[in-house]
């Protein structure tokens, strides 16, 4: 009898791993294809970003920063410079706001400090160029440069970045409840586009958990 009966369980112990095993088979499904819709969704907003749009006359330009090589900015960050250059020079903006602190590569100067430097050498007289050399990320990149811009009374900025940053740069910019501001974005010819946005939708995923986190008071901003 006894043995009878666990024959009869033994049917049942295996239908009841089979639906777990089907249960965390559509979890793992349901997770993967929520994971591609948001990675679609956020390459969806790092290319939906105008690049080409009209740049409005301000008083100020606000430079992301990004890697020194040596002390001197990387070929990403001379791309940046030079458009900031170029919008100076066209008397879209009367002053350059140059964002970035000291890397962590072994770098002696910030990049800040970088980038005053080869703005200087092409021409740019070094009372244009204010300097923030705190940042280290978009966030503090924005944070910092809203102070600087505000202790010198610029109140009409243009950000200045790659396109590819250039949507993460504004919603952040938002969040930081600038006022009057507008992105200017350069495309990039030395930057692998698959590497970059890839590491892109990372950056933008992070952003987006600590704007919630700063929302809901859980980090202060």
């Amino acid at each position: 009898m006894t043995a009878a009966v666990s024959r009869r369980s033994r049917p049942g112990k295996r239908a009841k791993k089979k639906r777990s095993r089907l249960l965390l088979f559509r979890a793992a499904a349901w997770m993967i294809c929520a994971g591609l819709f948001w990675c679609g969704y956020l390459l969806w907003l790092i290319n939906g970003y105008p690049a080409d749009k009209q740049i409005a006359k301000a008083e100020a330009g606000i430079v992301l920063g990004a890697a020194l090589w040596n002390d001197v900015p990387s070929p990403a960050l001379k791309e940046r410079l030079d458009y900031a250059a170029k919008l100076y020079k066209d008397g879209i903006v009367d002053k350059l706001i140059l964002s970035g602190g000291l890397d962590l590569n072994g770098a002696t100067k910030t990049e800040a400090e970088g980038m005053r430097d080869y703005l200087t050498a092409k021409g740019i007289s070094a009372d244009k160029l204010l300097l923030e050399k705190e940042a280290t990320s978009t966030y503090e990149n924005l944070l910092f440069s809203k102070a600087v811009a505000e202790a010198n009374g610029i109140t009409r900025s243009v950000i200045i970045t790659h396109d590819y940053h250039a949507a993460r740069a504004k919603e952040v910019a938002k969040k930081l409840h600038y006022k009057h501001f507008q992105v200017a974005a350069t495309k990039s010819e030395v930057l692998n586009p698959v590497l970059n946005e890839t590491r892109e939708v990372l950056a933008y995923t992070k952003w987006k958990l600590d704007s919630l986190l700063i929302t809901l008071g859980i980090r202060s901003s």
